[in-house]
């Protein structure tokens, strides 16, 4: 966390905490069936616009590495939520956090993603954007078994 021109207290990375369970199944002469769970909670930094931050040096390299990041995470949401896309290569390896979050994104899961906007008239083209970025995410189509 450090101040930038346009947020005293701006998150400076994602958070991701990671839960995972094993349940082994305890009944004596059968094979050992294991069912696993994961639990992903994921606090991701706002885009920033060097211009409107006025971040120069570190803070400027972080807003890069937040924004790249975010881009790799919306890449993945478009081809995973694009119908006309379905069983296109999806690129989880362009960050870190999109190989982190590839489960919860494309596989066998229930997801649910949670935008935090601002009324505020300032901060209409970032809650816009925000807004649309959530709304592919929505469109996501997966079966879960």
């Amino acid at each position: 966390m450090a101040p930038t021109g346009a947020n005293l207290f701006s998150s400076r990375s994602h958070a991701v905490l990671m839960i995972s369970i094993e349940r082994h199944s305890r009944v004596k002469g059968t094979r050992d069936k294991i069912m696993t769970s994961k639990l992903s909670i994921v606090d991701l930094a706002g885009s920033e616009r060097a211009a409107n931050t006025e971040n120069r040096g570190q803070r400027m390299v972080e807003g890069a590495n937040i924004n790249k990041s975010l881009l790799a995470l919306g890449n993945c949401i478009n081809v995973l939520s694009d119908k006309f896309k379905q069983g296109s290569f999806v690129p989880y390896r362009d960050s870190k956090l999109t190989r982190l979050l590839k489960d919860s994104l494309g596989g066998n899961t229930k997801t649910i993603m949670i935008a935090c906007v601002s009324p505020a008239a300032h901060c209409y083209e970032e809650t816009a954007n925000t807004l649309k970025y959530a709304s592919r995410a929505r469109n996501i189509k997966k079966m879960v078994r």
